[in-house]
């Protein structure tokens, strides 16, 4: 599954005049009324991205063009949903009504990269007349229910309206922030530019926001769209917190008790369902509560299966997790265990996010995007899936050192400041005269004292004033430099290879 983000925007196509008079203007409305959805209120969005450069964090990469769609459901509050892909790294957004020639500047108020969604507003009383707003449908639809997309998909320039059917309503991995939330299946054709606009049902309402498609090599019409139960759970989270906090997860990892063997050893009962804690993740809120070996039966009163999954409506069913990402940070949940063979209620008095210990975005920071430092020609930065993929491309788990696949995919962290300090690279200079051959090493101590972060670990080198500085790299390998010869070394790096600041603003401010 591949998210359809923007369409990369190109050139008009347009063809010289023929010298006779244009043809005559058809003044009549265009017959869209029968279709009984709100077409004025879908809007194409226009997007400048500026995105980091994450081998050479103090850099950004070349500026990129892109559309997307969106549309307009709140005309007091003046709130435009797209998705978070058709934003990402935004150097400027545009919104463009349809049948208009006119882009007005658009300011994104809220982004939740978990569930790939974007609120947006424009200033300009202009943009706002004679509009109206999408409906969203406070239900989920049923199988086989008509739906039809509308958006500014790659072909046209035009608004564009495909239908389908619901194929499928389960929990879906979405692809920007690899989160698992409720998406729908859909058989209508979602393509680049259809990202963030609607899908409507019979009556004209809202049962979904195009986000992310089947590739062809894999299927064939296969689209995904965002349920409104998972939009609305956004919408409320910026209404109860004031900015988005995303979808809590219990931070466990589970195994299916589908085996008659293995439930009789952890002492079940025939009626007795439930999955097996396998582990309890260090940082997450219910390791005060939850201990590897029990056996979750329900959450929140509601049983969960043998499959993990629970009862969703009648024939229908969806993983445990679902439950889970309905609730709110700061909320309480209710867990029934069976723990040594006796049936336990406990309870988790603050859902709290789990810090994970090799991120898979870098927006959620106070200042976003890659940080890091440099010393006498050494560049040290904080491990990330971004920086995996700028380093290794989009196959780094078959790519990268496999180290590294490791402690992205298997490991945690153990407590909320931990980062994994990566030396990327050495920068010519004859204090690291013999290093060069020293790069994407973990940086596991300075002196004696092993390394919690980065911060951490600039803190350290930087303490370090005198005689030699000590650098403990990952498979035994040490990296040692004269301490006094440092700071003249950062100075000389940094002019030769035109280098702005030796740290990232966030550290240098903190």
């Amino acid at each position: 599954v591949r998210a359809m983000p923007r369409k990369k925007a190109g050139g008009g196509s347009g063809k010289a005049g023929t010298g006779g008079p244009p043809p005559p203007l058809d003044d009549g409305e265009e017959d869209l009324g029968a279709l009984g959805v709100p077409l004025d209120a879908v809007v194409k969005v226009w997007s400048v991205h500026s995105t980091p450069n994450y081998s050479l964090p103090w850099q950004r990469r070349r500026q990129e063009r892109s559309s997307g769609s969106g549309f307009i459901i709140d005309l007091q509050r003046r709130v435009v949903i797209t998705n978070a892909h058709c934003v990402e790294w935004h150097a400027q957004v545009k919104i463009q009504r349809r049948g208009s020639d006119t882009k007005h500047l658009a300011k994104v108020l809220s982004v939740g990269w978990e569930c790939d969604l974007a609120v947006l507003t424009v200033e300009d009383d202009e943009f706002w007349e004679g509009l109206q707003a999408v409906q969203l449908s406070s239900k989920i639809p049923h199988l086989e229910d008509d739906v039809l997309c509308v958006g500014f998909p790659i072909g046209g320039d035009t608004i564009s309206v495909t239908s389908g059917v619901i194929s499928r309503i389960e929990v879906t991995p979405y692809t920007q922030a690899s989160a698992e939330l409720l998406g729908i299946q859909i058989d209508a054709a979602i393509n680049s530019g259809n990202s963030g606009g609607p899908a409507f049902n019979r009556d004209g309402e809202c049962v979904g926001v195009a986000f992310q498609s089947m590739g062809a090599e894999e299927a064939e019409n296969i689209g995904y769209i965002i349920p409104t139960l998972v939009v609305t759970h956004f919408l409320n989270d910026l209404l109860k917190h004031g900015k988005y906090t995303g979808f809590p997860t219990l931070g466990v990892e589970i195994q299916t008790m589908e085996n008659t063997t293995l439930r009789e050893a952890y002492g079940m009962t025939p009626k007795q369902k439930g999955v097996l804690v396998g582990r309890v993740l260090p940082t997450a809120s219910v390791a005060q509560v939850l201990k590897a070996g029990d056996v979750l039966l329900a959450f929140d009163g509601e049983q969960i299966g043998n499959d993990g999954a629970v009862r969703f409506r009648k024939h229908e069913r969806v993983m445990y997790t679902w439950l889970v990402a309905q609730k709110f940070f700061g909320e309480q949940a209710k867990l029934t265990v069976l723990r040594e063979g006796k049936q336990l209620e406990l309870v988790v008095d603050s859902l709290a996010p789990e810090t994970p210990l090799v991120p898979t975005h870098l927006f959620n920071k106070a200042k976003p995007g890659p940080s890091y430092f440099i010393v006498g020609g050494l560049v040290f930065t904080s491990l990330s899936e971004p920086f995996l993929e700028s380093e290794y491309g989009a196959e780094w788990d078959h790519k990268a050192p496999v180290e590294m696949v490791k402690w992205a995919t298997q490991e945690h962290a153990e407590a909320s400041d931990q980062q994994l300090v990566v030396l990327t690279q050495v920068l010519a200079h004859e204090l690291t005269m013999g290093y060069e051959s020293l790069e994407n090493l973990r940086l596991l101590s300075v002196g004696e004292e092993k390394v919690r972060n980065l911060k951490h670990a600039m803190d350290l080198i930087d303490a370090c004033t005198e005689g030699f500085l000590r650098l403990g790299l990952q498979h035994s390998l040490q990296l040692i430099l004269k301490a006094n010869s440092l700071a003249s070394a950062t100075e000389e790096v940094l002019e030769k290879h035109g280098i702005p600041a030796a740290a990232s603003s966030d550290l240098r401010s903190s």
